[in-house]
């Protein structure tokens, strides 16, 4: 599995990375759309729509993050435009989701899904394509959901014995958490060294907050979608992605980091 999962990441990883450093922004905005519309599908398909509700919600998910990137901002201020979504998802994963994860909620309101949904996705599309304006920084903060991801299943496997959540996720572990905390301590140390006199937004306390931050909400976005499935009855969102499973298994992290990180970042 973990060789799946390397093999998966030395393929899609070199594009994603040439694509974000070359493509002009209108065409980065394209490039990521369809990961926008087959997690919008995954989406539907754990709250457990008809085939029909599939493709409307994946319509009106693809449609109203087009609306926002390419029609809102001849009307509105597109710095306040994105400013505005991305604060209404960091609400939703730092009050209402955990909420939802702390009880156990089992929702089975379309509508109530299907808003969790665009609230978890678009701004998440959105982040990652207002963001390629600062492509270090993006490259920055998806790296801490990266080595967290992966420093945790390593750990996990190595010297896993205490569940993190076990009535939500039985294969994560505290051991995992630490280890993915470690990682991402080490990655910051490192980035402070080599590029924070160039890049101010990583130096100080502020961006040590900013990492711990992030880190909380990756762990935070993996267990959302790991309720989520377990509540549908299934161990993917789907089998896209060797050895990852479904396109949101694999950017369940960044659908709570991105927006808050990129409010961060703006905000500085």
């Amino acid at each position: 599995m973990f060789m799946k999962r390397l093999l998966t990441i030395l393929v899609a990883l070199p594009i994603f990375i040439g694509a974000l450093l070359l493509l002009p922004r209108a065409l980065w905005a394209l490039f990521l759309l369809p990961v926008l519309g087959i997690a919008s599908w995954e989406w539907a398909g754990l709250a457990r729509y008809t085939p029909a509700m599939r493709i409307v919600y994946t319509a009106i998910a693809l449609a109203s993050a087009l609306a926002l990137f390419y029609v809102a901002p001849l009307y509105l201020e597109s710095s306040r435009v994105d400013l505005t979504f991305f604060a209404v998802s960091s609400v939703f994963w730092f009050a209402v989701a955990p909420w939802w994860l702390g009880t156990r909620w089992a929702a089975r309101d379309a509508y109530t899904l299907g808003v969790a949904g665009w609230i978890a996705l678009v701004p998440m599309w959105l982040a990652l394509v207002r963001l390629q304006a600062a492509p270090w920084a993006l490259l920055g903060f998806l790296g801490i959901v990266w080595i967290a991801d992966t420093a945790a299943y390593l750990a996990g496997k190595q010297w896993g014995r205490h569940k993190l959540a076990p009535r939500i996720s039985p294969g994560k572990t505290w051991e995992g958490a630490f280890g993915a905390a470690l990682a991402v301590a080490l990655y910051y140390a490192v980035l402070l060294v080599t590029i924070a006199p160039d890049r101010r937004f990583f130096e100080g306390g502020w961006g040590l907050l900013v990492f711990l931050t992030v880190l909380a909400l990756s762990i935070e976005g993996d267990l959302f979608e790991s309720l989520l499935k377990r509540q549908a009855g299934v161990k993917d969102s789907g089998n896209l992605l060797p050895g990852h499973g479904g396109m949101l298994d694999r950017i369940d992290g960044l659908t709570a980091t991105m927006p808050a990180a990129a409010l961060a970042y703006y905000l500085r």
